[in-house]
């Protein structure tokens, strides 16, 4: 893994929503962090999530996938390339 930092922004619920119902604020982000999505939530709410994080300083945007680790799925720096699989533990 890089020296870049690594955010999680945890979006998950526990009960059944709407798409009314609003995401977390987003943590802070240093400029060319790794943002990693995590939790359980509905498809459309990971798209809310991503359309969320595209004007954040983020340098890259991952998944998280227990099986797999942090899959980036976006990028904007040089570092990383969608498909690439971060070694993460969630906090």
């Amino acid at each position: 893994m890089t020296a870049a930092s690594v955010v999680f922004y945890s979006i998950g619920v526990t009960e059944p929503i709407t798409p009314d119902n609003q995401l977390p604020e987003l943590p802070e982000i240093p400029r060319g962090a790794v943002v990693v999505i995590e939790g359980r939530a509905p498809v459309w709410r990971y798209g809310f999530a991503f359309h969320r994080l595209h004007a954040s300083p983020a340098g890259a945007v991952a998944v998280y996938d227990p099986r797999l680790g942090a899959v980036i799925v976006a990028s904007h720096s040089p570092t990383f390339r969608e498909g690439d699989i971060l070694d993460v533990e969630l906090p």
